[in-house]
């Protein structure tokens, strides 16, 4: 039996192991997937010296960018990975790294996307963040990082995002985990009332399904989505990394 996993901490938000686990029953498939809650990314060798018959993972917080160094060079280019193939050469494993994440962002953001969509917030800085970086620059928008302490380069602080920003920078997507159940009360600090209906709301977080953020953005008339549908189509693509069909 063929065995896929999740690695990340925590994992009590997990939605990969019943998909897959479904998928692989519905459809015939001898194979199981995993929870693998590990506290240390070190913990990846043990994890591979131990389940030789480990096909394919899956990557989550907070672990998208510290993975790389165990991969092919490849899986540099985005800066963070959410799934990687394993196959061996001899007894020992070769992880190859990608990022479904942009497919999954793209596919579900694309159709949403309006004439005068040109630039983009993205708040956060982590793995998931640099993906969706990489995905809206594929679609040809301009970004800036929100972040909650000062830092070089293209990132600004929640502070500095003014009104006028609001109507300028009018795709916001969240990733970070202000809003996720069970602190649902919680959302990014933004300048709300400046939103129309213009403004394109993006959330990564599924649970609950209208954040605080999207709620709010909504109230004034933006367009609002949750991360639900990236993660069924990352998933896809996912199966499709695993199989060599890249």
């Amino acid at each position: 039996m063929d065995k896929y996993g999740l690695i990340g901490f925590p994992l009590g938000h997990s939605f990969s192991i019943s998909y897959f686990n479904e998928k692989f029953h519905n459809e015939g498939i001898d194979a199981e997937y995993e929870n693998y809650e590990i506290a240390s990314i070190d913990s990846l060798a043990e994890i591979l010296d131990t389940t030789p018959n480990l096909r394919g993972l899956n990557v989550t917080i907070p672990y998208k960018e510290e993975v790389i160094k165990y991969l092919s060079p490849e899986a540099r280019s985005i800066g963070a990975v959410n799934a990687i193939r394993v196959s061996y050469k001899g007894s020992k494993p070769y992880l190859k790294g990608f990022n479904s994440d942009v497919i999954g962002f793209t596919r579900s953001i694309e159709s949403m996307l309006e004439p005068g969509h040109h630039k983009a917030l993205i708040l956060g800085t982590g793995g998931a963040a640099k993906a969706i970086d990489y995905g809206l620059k594929s679609l040809g928008l301009e970004t800036r990082f929100v972040s909650r302490s000062a830092r070089k380069g293209n990132v600004i602080t929640y502070d500095e995002v003014t009104p006028q920003m609001i109507a300028e920078y009018n795709v916001i997507v969240n990733c970070t985990p202000l809003g996720m159940y069970p602190r649902t009360e919680e959302c990014p600090k933004l300048p709300y009332e400046a939103m129309d209906q213009h403004t394109l709301l993006y959330d990564l977080i599924y649970n609950p399904d209208e954040t605080l953020f999207m709620k709010k953005g909504r109230e004034r008339g933006a367009i609002t989505k949750n991360g639900l549908e990236m993660l069924l189509l990352q998933a896809f693509a996912s199966w499709e990394f695993w199989h060599g069909r890249e």
